[in-house]
């Protein structure tokens, strides 16, 4: 049973909630000792106890004084709410919403767990129990806006749009007197009411409301925009053009909007003339604008397209746009366009077309002329520089005439470092983008753009000093820690790839699970708009962000995080030894094949000294760090930061159980991103490594529908590795599962009998010349069958280089096969040097310690920089 509490404890416990509210914990602790020595037993105060400690970071203490406040009043709902308040912060919602409840059996008229119960459902996208909250709490306060518009959007968000309208029209109807026009709430929730009444499919009543209510809302450019879209949707042409031209006066650049007067007038996007004359008409109403000059370029062709081409280029290559070449390299989808591009600005650069003038305006005119061939240069070089227009020599050719004319332009060095990179040189691409970033040291893109070029050269320190320029390096933990605290996903990424090319394992996945947690505080942040956009009446973005929030791992990034998190898993599987600081090579026995043993040998123990000392000046940094966060690392609300106690990442990787970990990536990738197919390809290889061949086989089919063969040559790779699997394991599957494996991967083998071996040789005979990803998937899954065969498959991967379709990667990749496969010096040797006639300038075929300095960072080569 409760004890009660005299006046004087009762003031001292509402003092506690006051100091917890306030984070004044430890004053708050202090009182609630003095409770607990008058009344040892008092639930409450124990419960406020343990809340106050589980803010100190105490959270196994404060679990357990819970329990044991429980115990003492287990009809306490201050108890009850405590205990589900400390569940939620261990992100456990479904305890926490059971003891949320159980709480507010106890006390159902609790406006504060009622609502901590809501938020909660909402997070956790529990709609029904969601309605259900928010019903209790309109019945409690139906005099507040935000509880009818907080029913409301529990109904839209379950789908149930009709009770949603239903219910804000009551509210409506409810007021005796019409809101004043300066009302922003009310305006919101009125285009709110009409967004709903558009999704019920009713347009012709929701462009009725919405010209009822127009007058009296302040987002004008919504209201407009909605208009012509129910006018075009209903059929109402003549009204839906002035509604789209009346929008083309407010943004006269946004493409949307032409696309929907194309769709008024009704205009067929096969009658060229008749748009030309649109855009045209447009064009000379706005002298300055440049989507009417640029849209017709999509759908014109032949003389009319170049024409229309070489006007538009003209005109922006005289001012001197620098991004002329970005706006225009979405028509390299036509050979055609793409070719007549190309011969439209060879001719400017030929005759170095530019104004001619005579008498006091010559230098002017000289100016111009400069100015247009330097664009003209320029606009060449990026063209050569894109991957389907791809000259690297010449597009050097044209950047380094371009840097002649103009030797302090930032955007041509940059141009420069891309073309460098894409040859293979990221060394070199590293400096002269670090070049590009002297000539202008304030700003913070190429200095951005530098940084990430010294993380593909692996020299993260100097990476590390540049973003410093930008930092506040007087946050705990220096310029890294700000990064971290900045959210700065971009450069995290782009370390913990560069970690993993070194297979510095452990900093690789230290770097991976701050971006995991990152994306982890993206989808708790919503807690705090549950209740701030009802607030401020902000419900159409709130809404927004909640479908926004539903597909958040599908971003590019996480994607690419797990992935590489996932193969770093499967990294420290395959060599143990990596997680202590081993070389890939040394755990395998890989060699170059430019060097003799000897020179192996000492490069090796050269490689392990420099490991070594890396690992003391890694300690020092670290042990420096500790000594200054004693003094720095104070948080805002005065209390100690966090200590890092695995700044290496060391614990992470050495785990014992690295397949294990990796499902935490892994599970949320599939789960998110079901049609990325390296995701499935890294699925396939974590649960066949975990003997779960049914999720093998799912992610091997997935993989297949995504890409079907022959066009997946990955999956048939794995297809033959899943098949000779289960085929020689020692002991049999049961029989539910091996009917399961047997009658779906039948589909894949012609005979009854499955034969791995007839099957790619079949498969090798008739894609040999297809793709070099294809040679190499055949190749690895004859040595995976048969390794015997090591010495032809050795021999033929050289075939590798003699395809047309070949690029710097897939060189890459089959070097790097034959150190899989432990290829004799001979072997390797001749690869080397074939490779590097193709590619003369690559890092990864160079000559002497820079080669091999660099042998793993060319993975990364030409994949996720702006312009490939």
């Amino acid at each position: 049973m409760p004890q009660p509490l005299s006046s004087k404890e009762r003031a001292l416990f509402s003092q506690v909630v006051k100091n917890y509210e306030t984070k004044q914990y430890k004053k708050g602790l202090k009182a609630a000792e003095q409770i607990l020595r008058k009344v040892p037993n008092h639930g409450d105060t124990q419960a406020m106890k343990a809340l106050i400690s589980n803010a100190q970071g105490n959270s196994d203490e404060a679990f357990a004084l819970a329990k044991v406040a429980l115990k003492n009043d287990m009809k306490s709902h201050v108890c009850w709410h405590v205990y589900g308040l400390l569940y939620r912060s261990q992100k456990n919602f479904e305890e926490a919403i059971k003891a949320y409840k159980f709480a507010l059996k106890l006390e159902p008229e609790s406006a504060q767990i009622q609502r901590d119960l809501a938020l909660l459902q909402v997070q956790m996208r529990d709609y029904q129990g969601y309605i259900q909250s928010r019903k209790s709490m309109l019945q409690s306060k139906p005099g507040l806006r935000s509880n009818w518009t907080a029913l409301a959007i529990a109904q839209h968000l379950s789908g149930e749009l009709g009770d949603a309208e239903r219910t804000l029209t009551t509210y409506e109807e409810t007021l005796k007197s019409p809101p004043p026009k300066t009302d922003a709430e009310h305006a919101e929730a009125v285009l709110y009411k009409n967004t709903i009444i558009a999704e019920l499919g009713e347009t012709e009543r929701a462009l009725d409301h919405l010209d009822a209510v127009s007058k009296n809302t302040f987002d004008r450019t919504s209201v407009m925009e909605m208009r012509a879209a129910y006018l075009l949707k209903l059929g109402k042409k003549q009204e839906a053009e002035k509604a789209y031209r009346a929008l083309l006066v407010r943004n006269a650049d946004y493409r949307e909007y032409y696309e929907g007067l194309e769709r008024a007038l009704g205009l067929d996007k096969t009658d060229h003339q008749a748009l030309k004359e649109l855009y045209d008409s447009f064009a000379e109403q706005d002298p300055r604008g440049d989507a009417p000059r640029r849209i017709p370029l999509d759908f014109l062709d032949d003389d009319a397209f170049r024409e229309a081409t070489g006007t538009y280029l003209q005109r922006m290559l005289n001012k001197g746009i620098p991004s002329i070449f970005q706006n225009i390299k979405a028509l390299y989808v036509n050979p055609d366009k793409r070719v007549r591009i190309q011969h439209i600005c060879e001719g400017f650069e030929n005759e170095k077309t530019a104004p001619q003038v005579n008498g006091s305006a010559e230098k002017e005119g000289n100016e111009k002329s400069s100015l247009f061939e330097r664009s003209t240069l320029y606009f060449l070089a990026q063209h050569f520089n894109y991957h389907r227009s791809r000259d690297l020599t010449k597009a050097m050719e044209y950047i380094d005439k371009a840097i002649e004319l103009s030797p302090e332009s930032v955007d041509f060095h940059m141009t420069k470092a891309r073309i460098l990179k894409h040859h293979g040189n990221i060394t070199k691409a590293a400096e002269v983008m670090e070049k590009a970033r002297t000539l202008d040291d304030r700003d913070r893109y190429i200095n951005t753009k530098a940084a990430k070029y010294q993380l593909r050269n692996d020299d993260n320190e100097t990476a590390l000093k540049t973003m410093s320029v930008f930092t506040r390096n007087e946050t705990a933990g220096g310029p890294l820690g700000d990064l971290h605290d900045m959210q700065c996903v971009w450069y995290i990424t782009e370390d913990g790839e560069s970690y993993l090319r070194q297979r510095k394992v452990g900093l690789a996945l230290k770097r991976f699970t701050s971006i995991l947690n990152i994306f982890e505080i993206w989808q708790e942040d919503q807690f705090d708009f549950h209740s701030f956009s009802l607030r401020k009446g902000q419900i159409r973005a709130y809404i927004e962000m909640i479908r926004w929030e539903d597909h958040l791992r599908e971003h590019p990034y996480f994607s690419r995080v797990a992935i590489s998190a996932t193969k770093a898993y499967l990294l420290l599987h395959d060599f143990p030894a990596l997680a202590h600081g081993t070389s890939l090579h040394s755990t395998n026995g890989l060699t170059n094949g430019n060097s003799s043993s000897k020179e192996n040998s000492a490069a090796r123990k050269k490689a392990e000294k420099k490991a070594r000392k890396d690992a003391q000046k890694q300690e020092q940094i670290v042990a420096e760090k500790k000594d200054a966060k004693k003094t720095a690392g104070v948080g805002p609300d005065g209390e100690p930061k966090k200590e890092d106690k695995d700044p290496l990442g060391e614990g992470l990787a050495q785990t014992t159980e690295p397949l294990k970990e990796a499902m935490k990536f892994l599970i949320p990738l599939l789960e998110s991103c079901p049609e990325n197919l390296e995701a499935q390809h890294v699925g396939f290889e974590v649960y066949i490594r975990r003997k779960k061949y049914v999720l093998a086989l799912r992610c091997l089919l997935a993989g297949l529908r995504i890409s079907p063969q022959p066009d997946n040559p990955r999956s048939h790779l794995q297809l033959l590795s899943l098949q000779t699997t289960i085929s020689n394991l020692p002991t049999p599957l049961s029989p539910a599962i091996s009917e399961i494996l047997t009658s779906s991967l039948s589909t894949y083998f012609p005979s009854e009998t499955p034969n791995p071996t007839a099957l790619n040789d079949t498969f090798l005979s008739q894609h040999r010349q297809s793709s070099p990803q294809h040679l190499i998937a055949g190749l690895q899954a004859r040595q995976l069958l048969d390794p015997a065969s090591k010495a032809q498959n050795c021999k033929e991967i050289g075939g590798v280089l003699e395809l047309e379709t070949l690029d710097l990667k897939d060189a890459v990749a089959g070097l790097d096969l034959l150190r899989e496969w432990n290829a004799g010096e001979e072997d390797v040797g001749k690869y080397v040097v074939q490779a590097r006639k193709l590619f003369p300038q690559a890092n990864a075929f160079a000559e002497g310690e820079e080669g091999r300095r660099r042998e793993k960072a060319e993975e990364k080569v030409g994949t996720t920089d702006g312009v490939k």
